[in-house]
């Protein structure tokens, strides 16, 4: 369903202090995700989830990712109405991801689900 919320990306510097508050606060248990830096990835429900990650030092606020048909016309269709929108990047074997930001600069992410996304090139 476009528009639902699929993920939810919470900036911590220190991640053991931020899964010590965030684990016994919702009951939820976090995996690592490898990677260049740390990604630790719980399952909400069957069709959500979140993750801790200090792969912006100094970020303050959560960023949440909404569900689209296509990441590419969902791109185009922020820039068309007022917003910016990065290139989309493939998170191999799960889908497509977007960061993005309003016309009031508030940071928003896109999501497609798709398992044939490829590892990045490079």
């Amino acid at each position: 369903m476009p528009g639902r919320i699929v993920h939810t990306e919470i900036p911590a510097d220190d991640i053991e202090s931020a899964r010590a508050f965030y684990e016994p606060l919702f009951g939820w248990t976090f995996q690592s995700f490898p990677g260049p830096f740390e990604y630790h990835v719980t399952r909400i429900d069957d069709e959500s989830g979140a993750a801790l990650t200090n792969m912006e030092r100094g970020k303050r606020g959560m960023r949440s990712y909404f569900e689209v048909d296509e990441i590419n016309a969902g791109a185009e269709r922020v820039k068309e109405l007022g917003g910016e929108a990065d290139e989309p990047r493939p998170v191999p074997n799960m889908g497509w991801f977007a960061t993005c930001r309003d016309p009031h600069g508030n940071e928003f992410g896109l999501w497609q689900t798709d398992p044939s996304a490829p590892a990045p090139a490079g």
